[in-house]
């Protein structure tokens, strides 16, 4: 008779913890192409100062906004990781369960479920596994890091990728 798989561990939501999520599941862009619209802004922004007759406060706005864009794309990983650290979650414990259902992380301001059948594709990286799953018609991504899972808890999610 088969008895029923299930792995738990704990973890804390701290920086280490939110740097690791960001590196490992972000879909970012940060190659020159990224910094493009910045470009095409503060290009447009110098036009306008140089070549119309607009007050200069419009274009110099617009210039500013290319460069407030090229600054979000460069520190987009430390404005996330701040953000993160200045949530009421913030150096909570996480219980997380992974069993024959899915996924269950539980604490203090939240808990939530992740069921297999709503998981469409798992990437594993260095560090850990990214789950995307289907919510409704959207599609959204939970990153599991390996640092706090067990070797058989490795194991079960890597077959579940192989299915």
């Amino acid at each position: 008779m088969n008895t029923p798989t299930s792995f738990t561990c704990k973890f804390t939501l701290d920086k280490p913890h939110f740097s690791e999520c960001y590196s490992q599941s972000n879909t970012r862009d940060r190659s020159v192409n990224a910094y493009f619209k910045a470009a095409v802004l503060m290009l447009f922004g110098l036009i306008i100062l140089l070549f119309t007759p607009v007050n200069g406060y419009a274009a110099w706005f617009v210039i500013a906004l290319g460069i407030l864009e090229a600054v979000a794309i460069y520190y987009s990983q430390p404005w996330w990781v701040l953000r993160q650290m200045l949530s009421k979650s913030s150096g909570s414990e996480v219980t997380l369960t992974i069993d024959e259902q899915g996924v269950l992380s539980e604490s203090f301001y939240h808990t939530g479920r992740i069921l297999w059948s709503d998981v469409c594709e798992i990437k594993e990286t260095n560090l850990g596994f990214v789950l995307y799953f289907t919510v409704g018609k959207n599609t959204s991504k939970s990153y599991l890091s390996k640092a706090c899972l067990s070797s058989l808890a490795q194991e079960y999610i890597v077959n579940k990728i192989n299915r």
